[in-house]
């Protein structure tokens, strides 16, 4: 093939390619919309979610199942405390339960005989006068009969009946209370032993095994950090400017990376000290860096005079490097690429641009769906 053939097809293919992407791209003018100054504070970034453990009965450290940074699902033993003397108290609360039943179950023996056997019409084995019964019934009989009272067999079979049933209720009581009695010794068993919470990391460990502890002291802590915050102390005049599910541009001290954060929490109340506001912002998911590291977040303020800021669509954003760029039409028409600094978004299509770009500037958008400037968790 000559080397005329060749240029010529490498022509096609480029005249081709530059078509198709004219095609994909759409000229649209940069806009205005009135905006207010910002304010950037420090913040802290924290893990979704993080607990404390701490020990709910005295003892001796037996088991800690892992070091800083180790994962764990839920429901994972992290630290046991031995739990010997309480092994003890159980097998000698299973005894009580054991022999509450076997009282239980006599009793109701006793009941079920009295009630089809009553003891009222059992001769008695020997008369208190020592003769035989049958001379002491009948002497009885006669004595009660020159009294003027009989004995009646029907009060006395009822007493009887009551007397036994009284004792099955007393035997009932006694297993409930040895079966309390083995749940409470049961449950500070279980409180031996800390378990996981949900799925996360192990991110401080405050105690080692041998360690003595007592209840209320903390053993480790244990965070969810597959999705990140940044918690801020919001100055409280300027927290009207924020709401919940707001996009606020944020940067973290690695790498100086920098991201969108929506506003998860706004607390309900201010710090009488410091007269701020805790305010918590969501992070993309797979942000570089990890809990306790250093975050700015661009906070607007609205009381500070409005000015107007150009606006351009999502999809005229391109994302290449540290810093945002667009595709600007110069006077000839040719693209060219500019880098701009992006600040709040506007609504799901639209961003505020903070330098770079001027009101009434053309540039090129694409009708691909941009990317998502962040993740929700």
């Amino acid at each position: 093939m000559s080397s005329t053939s060749k240029l010529f097809k490498l022509f096609l293919f480029l005249f081709g390619y530059t078509a198709i992407t004219a095609q994909a791209d759409n000229i649209v003018t940069v806009g205005v919309a009135p905006h207010g100054g910002y304010v950037i504070l420090g913040g802290t970034v924290i893990p979704l979610k993080e607990v404390t453990l701490s020990a709910q009965i005295p003892g001796v450290v037996r088991v800690i199942a892992g070091e800083e940074g180790d994962t764990f699902t839920a429901g994972a033993e992290l630290v046991a405390i031995k739990d010997d003397e309480l092994q003890a108290k159980k097998r000698a609360a299973e005894a009580q339960v054991s022999g509450a039943y076997t009282a239980m179950q006599n009793a109701q023996v006793q009941y079920t005989r009295e009630l089809w056997n009553p003891s009222i019409y059992n001769p008695r084995p020997m008369a208190g006068m020592g003769m035989p019964t049958m001379f002491d019934s009948f002497f009885d009989g006669n004595r009660g009969s020159l009294m003027g009272s009989g004995s009646d067999k029907g009060i006395e079979r009822h007493a009887d009946l009551v007397t036994q049933g009284t004792q099955v209720q007393a035997a009932r009581s006694r297993i409930q209370q040895a079966e309390a009695s083995l749940r409470e010794i049961e449950a500070k068993i279980r409180d031996a032993k800390s378990l996981a919470p949900f799925d996360g990391v192990i991110t401080d460990k405050l105690v080692e095994v041998g360690d003595t502890v007592q209840p209320g002291q903390p053993l480790l802590k244990f965070s969810y950090s597959k999705f990140l915050r940044i918690q801020v102390e919001v100055p409280a005049r300027l927290v009207p400017g924020l709401h919940k599910d707001m996009v606020v541009p944020a940067r973290l001290d690695v790498n100086n990376t920098k991201v969108n954060a929506r506003v998860a929490l706004i607390a309900p109340k201010a710090d009488s000290q410091q007269h701020t506001i805790t305010v918590k912002f969501d992070l993309p998911e797979g942000v570089p860096g990890g809990p306790g590291m250093y975050a700015e977040v661009m906070i607007p303020d609205i009381n500070s005079p409005t000015r107007a800021l150009p606006v351009v669509p999502k999809s005229a954003i391109i994302k290449r490097g540290s810093l945002p760029s667009v595709r600007v039409l110069d006077e000839e028409g040719k693209p060219r690429m500019r880098l701009i600094r992006t600040g709040i978004e506007l609504d799901a299509n639209h961003v505020i641009v903070l330098s770079g770009l001027e009101p009434g500037e053309r540039i090129l958008t694409s009708e691909e769906k941009p990317p998502a400037s962040w993740d929700q968790p």
